[in-house]
């Protein structure tokens, strides 16, 4: 059903470089693109991109929107929640089982875009 998500940025090389690393271990890379925009998606799946904001004003973050990026297994959102800190990601809820069949993790964005990773089973 989702085609593509698009998430706003106020330093398009920053939120690549960020997304390069973070994404990568969820099997994505990078993909159709512009001066404005990046899109990442891995095979078969839809895109996620980071753009400017169209409008030319700054970008700012949804109260209440988050992106949920789905994970082949525990250890794989164990590592891009990690791989996410790493890169400059805010925490907003370590890896942990948030009830009996969803196991998950939080954070935000360089532009304070908020995700979760997660696997479900």
């Amino acid at each position: 059903m989702i085609g593509y998500v698009m998430l706003g940025t106020n330093n398009l090389e920053k939120a690549k470089t960020f997304y390069d690393a973070v994404l990568a271990e969820l099997g994505a890379s990078r993909g159709m693109a512009n001066e404005r925009m990046q899109g990442y998606a891995a095979k078969g799946g839809p895109m996620l991109a980071v753009c400017k904001p169209h409008d030319g004003k700054p970008a700012s973050v949804g109260n209440g929107t988050m992106v949920s990026l789905t994970a082949p297994s525990r250890e794989v959102v164990d590592k891009v929640h990690a791989k996410a800190l790493a890169a400059g990601a805010k925490d907003e809820g370590a890896p942990g089982e948030r009830m009996p069949t969803f196991y998950g993790a939080y954070f935000r964005d360089l532009d304070g875009n908020k995700l979760c990773v997660f696997k479900m089973g």
